[in-house]
């Protein structure tokens, strides 16, 4: 438990202050707000966009990386952002723990991770064709027999998922209800992790930008001015499990600048094959723009002919930001 830790005063960084980083900002979906480009909620379902709407307009689709692109989280763990960027490694890996903490408890506590880590899905409706529709809202998810005592994860190995229809149903609900608590909450998380909680996350927050030079308020720029655009949509491939990536996402405050539908995890069959699914969705004429800081996703973008924005240090966030201001991308 990192809390008692962290909420005693010995980082008080006096670069804090309520100008530049305060709870309001953090929580308010993509606070930024440019003159000439009025914040808009993404409140279109991505999925009536078309390869035809998206190929009519010049506008392109951008595909994000997840990890050390948008969020700034593994480097704190293994040393290499503190190591990079000068910074206090010890505070660094703290504020990693701390992230990852809450990352798995909100994914076990909210999102049934526990049930669905060996049943992993690229997509949050790849099973949805087994979901019957019922109601769930009495639904008792702890006591269906999901958890069989041969043990699920034996049902999930390989490549795909071999249970009967009865359990493929309870899997599928599952899902269904994921998507139902993220779409739900994704404006609101501290509404979703109630108090103390929610303190604890706003804190964090608070501390990872300060630590990270405000990495994070810099790519949630980009991602608004994105959204901004009216035939423009942001994508993320991340190679993280689809719950804890959702996790992940709800806890950097991104959900407003992804829809679910738009989240595609590629733990199972590589980055490749999900940009593969993201062409197949929107249509092969549509403009594709890949940003990441990986090789796996410059590679994947060189072979598709994909127009790819590295992004090594804070300074490529804001060089994106200044690109899409100016109408370059």
């Amino acid at each position: 438990q990192y809390s008692p830790y962290y909420n005693s005063h010995h980082y008080n960084s006096p670069y804090l202050t309520s100008s530049n980083i305060s709870p309001a900002a953090i929580t308010a979906p993509l606070a930024y707000q440019h003159p000439e480009h009025p914040a808009m909620m993404a409140n279109h379902s991505p999925e009536s966009h078309t390869g035809k709407d998206l190929a009519s307009s010049s506008s392109p689709l951008f595909i994000w990386d997840l990890d050390e692109t948008i969020i700034i989280f593994h480097s704190l763990l293994t040393g290499t952002f503190s190591s990079r960027f000068g910074k206090d490694s010890s505070k660094a890996v703290s504020l990693g723990l701390w992230m990852e903490e809450m990352i798995f408890n909100l994914a076990d506590s909210r999102l049934f991770f526990n049930d669905l880590e060996e049943c992993d899905q690229v997509h949050i409706d790849d099973v949805a064709s087994d979901d019957n529709g019922q109601d769930l809202s009495t639904y008792n998810f702890g006591s269906d027999g999901f958890q069989s005592p041969a043990g699920a994860g034996s049902l999930c190995l390989g490549s795909g998922v071999h249970g009967g229809v009865d359990w493929m149903r309870k899997l599928a609900f599952r899902y269904r209800r994921v998507k139902e608590v993220y779409n739900t909450y994704k404006n609101n998380v501290g509404g979703l992790l109630g108090s103390p909680k929610r303190e604890e996350w706003l804190q964090l927050r608070r501390e990872m930008e300060v630590l990270t030079d405000l990495w994070l308020t810099h790519a949630l720029k980009a991602l608004a001015l994105i959204n901004s655009r009216p035939n423009c949509v942001n994508v993320l491939v991340t190679t993280t499990q689809l719950i804890p990536a959702l996790s992940k996402v709800l806890l950097y405050g991104l959900g407003s600048a992804f829809p679910i539908e738009n989240i595609y995890s590629a733990t199972k069959t590589g980055k490749e094959s999900c940009f593969e699914r993201v062409s197949q969705r929107f249509g092969r004429r549509a403009v594709y723009v890949v940003i990441g800081d990986g090789a796996e996703e410059e590679t994947v973008a060189k072979k598709k002919n994909m127009p790819f924005w590295r992004v090594s240090c804070r300074a490529d966030l804001e060089a994106l930001s200044h690109a899409l201001e100016l109408d370059y991308l």
